[in-house]
This record gives C-alpha cells, sequence and structure tokens, in this order.
C-alpha cells in the first residue's frame, strides 16, 4: 500500500469543500496528512518511501494522501504551498498544520502523536 494521489475533486469530497464553506470544516473519519510534492524535487524524493510506508504502517488510522503541485495548482495555492515538500496535518478536530520540508520517519511518528493521538 502507498500513499494515494488526491485531486481536487477529491479534497473537496473527502476533506474539505472550500467553495462551499468558509470556515474548516473537515469531512474526514480520521486524521489525514497530505504531502504535496513535485516530480522534480529531490527532497521530495527522499521522503516518498517514508510516506508509503507510513500509509502501510497508519493503515486504518490515518489517511495519507500525496498532491502534485503541477497538477494540482489550484489546490496547492489554495494552501499557499511556496516550497516543497510540504506536508499538511489535519486532525480530525481542529486546525490544520502545515510543516515546511522533509521530516525523517521518527519525526512523522511523533507529530502523529502529537497531532493525531494515533
Amino acid at each position: 500500500m502507498s500513499a494515494k494521489h488526491l485531486n481536487i475533486e477529491e479534497f473537496k469530497d473527502k476533506i474539505f469543500d472550500y467553495t462551499n464553506n468558509e470556515e474548516w470544516n473537515f469531512k474526514g473519519d480520521k486524521p489525514v496528512l497530505i504531502d504535496f510534492y513535485a516530480e522534480w524535487c529531490g527532497p521530495c524524493k527522499m521522503i516518498a518511501p517514508t510516506v508509503d510506508e507510513l500509509a502501510e504502517e497508519y493503515d486504518g488510522k490515518v489517511d495519507i494522501y500525496k498532491v502534485n503541485t503541477e497538477v494540482e495548482q489550484e489546490l496547492s495555492a489554495m494552501f499557499g504551498i511556496r516550497s516543497i515538500p510540504s506536508l499538511l496535518f489535519i486532525p480530525k478536530e481542529g486546525t490544520p498544520k502545515m510543516q515546511k520540508g522533509a521530516l525523517q520517519k521518527n519525526d512523522f511518528v511523533k507529530a502523529f502523536e502529537a497531532e493525531f493521538g494515533v
């Protein structure tokens, strides 16, 4: 199992429909990690295997998605993505938090515990 690719329509359907809501209103039933990346980005390629491992290890506990910033420009612009990788941690309740730059696996695990309680 690897991280699922997410397009703008799926984002509106599964995460948050920003066209109809101004206030953050998370639609998911479990926490979400979104990895904003680009094919040409070296650090993005470095963390890709870790993101896929996490998708497998946290299957059923955390939904893990990847967003190609070159393809999904509107979605990237909505979050003001200027540097990649950018990682969006979305708890079930509360405000999403953006982390810029590559993380080590143990940093993801700590963030999952702190932000998601898993």
